[in-house]
């Protein structure tokens, strides 16, 4: 794959609740962006909250957190 292969948008064939539809195209609406746009927008901000932001920093590790020791000794 080239760069610029990496670089093109993808296309997703999506299949909504018909009220989900009018309810993002009323929203889309209410913020001047297409449909598409406000989709997009909403799965980022998904992402972002659960912390799988694709523009940000590297991801933590799978699993809990690991404790710091108090001290800070090893």
């Amino acid at each position: 794959m080239t760069m610029a292969d990496n670089s093109r948008r993808k296309q997703v064939l999506l299949r909504l609740d018909p009220a989900v539809h009018a309810a993002i195209s009323k929203w889309a609406a209410d913020d001047l962006r297409s449909i598409n746009a406000q989709i997009e927008i909403i799965l980022r901000r998904a992402l972002a909250k659960a912390g799988r932001d694709p523009h940000a920093g590297p991801m933590r590790g799978r699993g809990r957190p690991r404790k710091e020791r108090e001290g800070g000794g090893s």
